[in-house]
């Protein structure tokens, strides 16, 4: 029988540790417990809780004073990429609106992203597009085709900080994309974009491949929010 495999004494404390911050034990403005006390109640070493508290202080979630309690961050205010990506793990903890806030930056960053990627390489991405999932697809897959025509895009802009920023979503987005997925609008909405982003990338019309690219994103931002607004008020 397969059995989840512990945390590491390292990747628990910063699992415990970030869930703490996240859910509201330890809220921004307020002190970490000393050393010794915290890595008691965590139950490691204080080498190990140490080696933590420096790795996520890195990303903006702590300040470590010498001689002064360590303090939580306003991290939406301190944080960086690096941060993101770590949060892109606790999705349970994510704050009212942040998905929303997720794809409007999605919404202007992709289609720069295809525009580089149409010019420098319309073939390849000419042939993934005719592999796109049909009507009777299962959510999965969409999940993994969308991923993977994004990824695409950012490997032939010949930019790679396109593939280190969405890299560090990868996981959000994909948690996300299999929800999305699941209903029938979404399957309905990608399958239209997909034909006519084909489209444009073989007539080499970059400025169709823009309206299409940000049409499919406003669109996607569009059923996120009526699927939101609903379950609110259920």
């Amino acid at each position: 029988m397969y059995t989840e495999k512990p945390l590491r004494p390292a990747q628990f404390a910063a699992d415990t540790l970030l869930t703490r911050i996240l859910d509201g034990t330890y809220p921004p403005g307020s002190s970490l417990p000393g050393e010794r006390e915290l890595a008691q109640e965590i139950g490691i070493t204080r080498p190990t809780l140490r080696e933590n508290l420096h790795r996520i202080a890195a990303e903006g979630w702590i300040t470590i004073r010498h001689g002064k309690a360590t303090t939580v961050n306003d991290y939406w205010k301190t944080g960086g990429l690096k941060l993101l990506a770590t949060l892109a793990r606790y999705i349970e903890y994510m704050p009212q609106g942040f998905v929303e806030n997720l794809l409007d930056i999605r919404r202007d960053l992709i289609p720069a992203i295809a525009i580089r990627a149409v010019q420098n390489s319309p073939d390849e991405i000419l042939e993934y597009l005719k592999s796109a999932p049909g009507p009777g697809s299962e959510a999965s897959l969409f999940a993994r085709y969308d991923w993977g025509l994004q990824r695409l895009m950012a490997q032939c802009s010949n930019n790679p900080i396109y593939g280190l920023i969405l890299n560090d979503f990868s996981g959000l987005f994909q948690a996300m994309a299999v929800f999305y997925f699941g209903l029938a609008t979404g399957r309905q909405a990608s399958l239209a974009y997909y034909a006519g982003l084909k489209r444009a990338v073989a007539a080499q019309d970059l400025k169709e491949v823009e309206d299409q690219v940000r049409k499919a994103m406003q669109e996607s931002l569009d059923i996120w929010l009526n699927v939101s607004s609903s379950r609110t008020n259920q």
